[in-house]
């Protein structure tokens, strides 16, 4: 029997289980992540999948990182872990564990677990939105990752919303993520209401003259960012994850603003909420292989 163990590198901590071939799981732990610190971060990815392995003979490993390997220089690149970035994690981590591994960045793990084991099981072209402090995505066709010629298949994150609209990280403006990420709708209520509230105050708070302002920018940039995605890959199901995947008005009326947008005279896109919650990164990572 070969096993599959997953890592879901993460901000605050780091995830490994063990699954046999049926994808039962034989073993799960989590850990702290260090805090920015490369080094450690090895270290215990190292540690962790040592000590869950131990009782088995044969694995393969996937790792599921804040990220993307830059295929022209090997390395992280776009993490939000920042010690990462500009660092070869997955040939440090090849000769630390003397095994081959699988590395894609989280919204491809995502959009692999949810598409195999979560919400989007039965369909054969899956697009996995992570909508959180950023806002990515991932792309599965017929079971496999579709990663793109550079590993930027997906990043619907960073195209363009609003032209010569809010600043953003990468170095453009009016990106997606500038818009719908959590930090960005937080910085925005802030912004109309003169008030700094995190995202669970902020939506029991709409019944005024400024949260139906908040929603219905919200709800009009969702649906112009998911309706251009449908337009370019018209995708089987769309499932969204992150922390702003738990907003139920995303289903009702925020589906009813991409179905608008859409370039079509018939739309009946799925847009549904994950399964797996969390764990989609780690099952994601484990599903690699």
């Amino acid at each position: 029997m070969l096993y599959k163990l997953g890592v879901d590198l993460g901000g605050t901590k780091i995830e490994a289980i063990l699954l046999d071939d049926s994808l039962n799981v034989l073993e799960r732990k989590r850990i702290s992540t260090p805090k920015e610190n490369y080094s450690e971060i090895v270290d215990a990815i190292s540690n962790l999948v040592s000590e869950i392995s131990s009782n088995v003979s044969d694995f393969s490993l996937g790792i599921c990182t804040p990220g993307a390997i830059s295929k022209k220089t090997g390395f992280i690149k776009n993490s939000n872990t920042q010690c990462l970035i500009g660092k070869s994690l997955k040939e440090d981590l090849e000769e630390k564990l003397h095994k081959e591994i699988s590395m894609e960045n989280d919204a491809n793990c995502f959009a692999m677990a949810e598409s195999k084991m979560g919400a989007a099981k039965n369909f054969d072209f899956v697009f996995g939105v992570i909508m959180g402090t950023g806002v990515g995505g991932g792309i599965v066709i017929d079971g496999k990752l579709h990663s793109g010629r550079t590993n930027i298949a997906g990043e619907w994150g960073h195209h363009t919303l609003h032209r010569n609209g809010n600043p953003c990280y990468c170095g453009k403006t009016g990106c997606v993520e500038t818009y719908i990420s959590g930090p960005a709708l937080e910085q925005r209520w802030e912004l109309l209401s003169g008030e700094s509230k995190v995202m669970p105050e902020i939506l029991s708070n709409l019944d005024n003259t400024i949260g139906k302002k908040w929603k219905d920018e919200f709800l009009e940039n969702f649906g112009f960012g998911l309706a251009n995605v449908i337009d370019i890959l018209d995708p089987d199901a769309i499932v969204l994850g992150g922390g702003l995947s738990n907003i139920d008005f995303l289903y009702t009326e925020g589906k009813k603003l991409v179905y608008e947008k859409v370039f079509s005279d018939l739309v009946e896109t799925p847009i549904l909420k994950n399964e797996l919650g969390d764990s989609a990164g780690v099952y994601g990572a484990a599903l690699l292989n």
